[in-house]
């Protein structure tokens, strides 16, 4: 992918698959995910397999894809390193960095306008007191898109 092509799949895709390493062993989860800024903000639980590892590692594995036949798979896979963002849990303390970030979140998710969408609480952003924002700052991103493989005598395809 184009890094343009790259950033409007990212914007747009709903799941990222987050890979961490803890004392003991590899742990994989699904989860909500915003591109913005060239890193990736995960809303994560405070009380996960998830957090406990970054909080002693930092280093993470995340993969978007999508596709369902060989010929429309595409993603992109991001490593580096994470950094808590805000207080833990978050409770809503003004962060300047997190002011767009929650405002983007919250319309992704929540169905609010760009500009300031809601939680189903009707607040910006939902702070339950369970999560609190990583910032994935990628050392390595890798992309792909088989949409873009001409079709040959040696690709199947069904019909």
């Amino acid at each position: 992918m184009s890094e343009a092509e790259r950033d409007e799949f990212l914007a747009t895709e709903r799941t990222c698959r987050v890979a961490t390493v803890g004392a003991h062993g590899p742990h994989a989860t699904a989860l909500w995910f915003l591109w913005h800024g060239g890193k990736v903000w995960i809303y994560s639980l405070t009380r996960s397999q998830r957090w406990a590892d970054v909080m002693s590692d930092p280093r993470i594995g995340l993969v978007v894809d999508a596709g369902h036949e060989y010929e429309q798979l595409c993603g992109v896979e991001i490593t580096g390193r994470v950094a808590q963002v805000g207080e833990v849990p978050r409770t809503g303390e003004p962060v300047a960095a997190l002011e767009i970030v929650e405002k983007m979140f919250s319309a992704k998710y929540f169905g609010g306008a760009a500009g300031g969408g809601t939680a189903p609480d009707g607040t910006a952003m939902n702070y339950d007191g369970k999560h609190a924002w990583l910032r994935l700052d990628p050392d390595k991103i890798v992309s792909w898109d088989f949409r873009k493989i001409p079709a040959g005598p040696d690709v199947a395809t069904s019909g």
